[in-house]
């Protein structure tokens, strides 16, 4: 006997309902942070996206949409993005349009 033939036994009269859980779609609180550095990279440039608010699951697909649509390399771990080279404008563009708020920092 499984727990919904119990669930009958104990109330005969109610008749079961089907139920979905609406999809909550979720929105970024804070602007994202655009900036570039060089310090501590062996002086490679690098545009670093932080600020994420969102599951490890959306910010990887973010920045495989960043990383192919600029075709450059480039990594994401613990709420930010790493991209290769100074693009700044580029990827603000690119999460503008996604419907994300950038801020760019610095220069």
């Amino acid at each position: 006997m499984d727990l919904r033939d119990q669930l009958k036994n104990l109330f005969p009269e109610h008749e079961e309902q089907d139920f979905e859980m609406p999809e909550e779609e979720f929105k970024q609180k804070e602007p994202l942070v655009c900036k570039f550095e060089k310090k501590g990279r062996n002086g490679k440039p690098v545009t670093i996206v932080e600020g994420w608010e969102g599951s490890e699951e959306d910010l990887k697909k973010v920045s495989k949409k960043i990383k192919t649509t600029l075709g450059i390399g480039g990594s994401e771990k613990d709420g930010t993005i790493i991209i290769q080279g100074d693009n700044r404008d580029k990827i603000m563009n690119i999460l503008k349009e996604m419907g994300y708020k950038t801020k760019r920092v610095g220069g």
